[in-house]
């Protein structure tokens, strides 16, 4: 039997959602196809390292307890011999417990975790992983990388711009003119948040200068996209490698004015939606989206083009706007590890969660496998020169 680790949490603005995605979406669906033994790791808001079974249990973190456990729990320490090795102290004092992982399963969502980080020091361990590689998550968790990515392969956006958030105090003028270039509806975003954190939708100029305060706050790269007329938003889960499989468009059924904030999107199941038709996990989608036949086709390519355009691989969600006037598709962002893994949409899509998992996981072999037949490192008689 395999042995999966599952990472969560983190120093992350989306730590929380971070545990329901790693919790239902990932644990419960491994442990179900009886092929898994699953270990559960766990990141503090703080950064420590914690792995035990009580781990698994949703009610630890929804009482508070896990403060307490954290408390007497030992930390948990990374060994790099050959691939993978957890390591904690034991209840008897002098002895250690070892794992040894065969796949890691992140369920990290933003910044030190999604966006690359855990990646980097995956690859250092010589483990297999589920999901975008380093660069990937990188440049997906980069709103403006990954526009300037996406824009090199001929791939359209909204016209954009962007600022380093130290800048809006000594160079707020320049910013400003450079802004005026935009049509109102404006999106200040900060660069490298998800689930809408710290986001603005800007009516008219008087709210401008506090939308872009507070996404610098957030962010030390803040991007302001311009809005799109006669808009239809829609959302494609992809899976896969070297040939990504695209689950179905999801459309949220939300008037243009309407705008979902964090708070909207999980403390209230998104009530400002409309109910109706087959709907996602909040009750505020569409699934699939409504689109005339050949506008879906041309929505759906472009989306795995912006994929492949940012080497994506296992799994990554994108975001794109229409235009239902001229149906003209645009890039908005794209997420390498999308909330809950989507599966709400993958279900719809013919792939229960326990199939979505172990695919996933086949992916990661698949990708581990091409890497290790590769050569990173010959002999030479370099030194011997000096």
């Amino acid at each position: 039997m395999k042995t999966v680790a599952v990472i969560f949490g983190g120093r992350s603005t989306e730590h929380d959602i971070s545990i329901l995605t790693a919790i239902s979406s990932i644990i419960k669906p491994l442990e179900l196809t009886g092929e898994y033994q699953v270990e559960p790791v766990y990141i503090s808001k703080t950064g420590e390292w914690f792995w035990d079974e009580k781990l698994k249990d949703i009610q630890l973190y929804q009482s508070g307890d896990i403060e307490l456990f954290m408390q007497k729990a030992p930390k948990v320490h990374l060994l790099f011999e050959g691939g993978l090795v957890l390591v904690k102290s034991s209840q008897f004092a002098g002895r250690k417990m070892y794992r040894k992982i065969d796949v890691v399963f992140p369920a990290m969502h933003g910044t030190h975790g999604e966006d690359g980080e855990l990646m980097g020091i995956l690859e250092m361990a010589n483990v297999a992983y589920v999901g975008c590689g380093v660069a990937a998550s990188a440049i997906a968790m980069d709103k403006v990388l990954a526009k300037q990515v996406t824009m090199s392969s001929g791939i359209y956006s909204t016209p954009w711009i962007w600022f380093y958030a130290d800048d809006l105090a000594t160079k707020h003028k320049k910013i400003l003119e450079d802004i005026k270039q935009l049509k109102y509806p404006l999106f200040v975003k900060p660069a490298h948040l998800g689930s809408s954190i710290g986001i603005t939708r800007v009516e008219e100029p008087s709210q401008l200068m506090n939308a872009l305060e507070v996404a610098s706050h957030y962010d030390d790269k803040v991007i302001v996209e311009q809005g799109v007329q006669n808009l239809i938003e829609v959302t494609l889960p992809i899976i896969g490698n070297n040939e990504p499989k695209p689950a179905l468009l999801e459309q949220p059924l939300t008037k243009p004015e309407d705008f979902f904030d964090f708070e909207t999107k999980y403390m209230r199941g998104g009530k400002k939606g409309k109910s109706g038709g087959k709907s996602g996990a909040q009750g505020y989608s569409k699934i699939p989206a409504d689109l005339p036949h050949e506008l879906y086709k041309i929505a759906e390519k472009t989306a795995l083009d912006v994929y492949k355009a940012v080497h994506c691989e296992g799994i990554a969600r994108v975001d794109l706007l229409i235009d239902s006037k001229t149906q003209k598709v645009y890039f908005n962002e794209i997420n390498p590890l999308p909330g809950g893994l989507y599966a709400h949409n993958w279900q719809q899509a013919g792939m229960a969660p326990v199939q979505l998992v172990s695919e996933l996981i086949r992916y990661a072999e698949e990708r581990f496998s091409r890497a290790q037949s590769k050569n990173t490192a010959f002999t030479t008689n370099y030194l011997k020169q000096f």
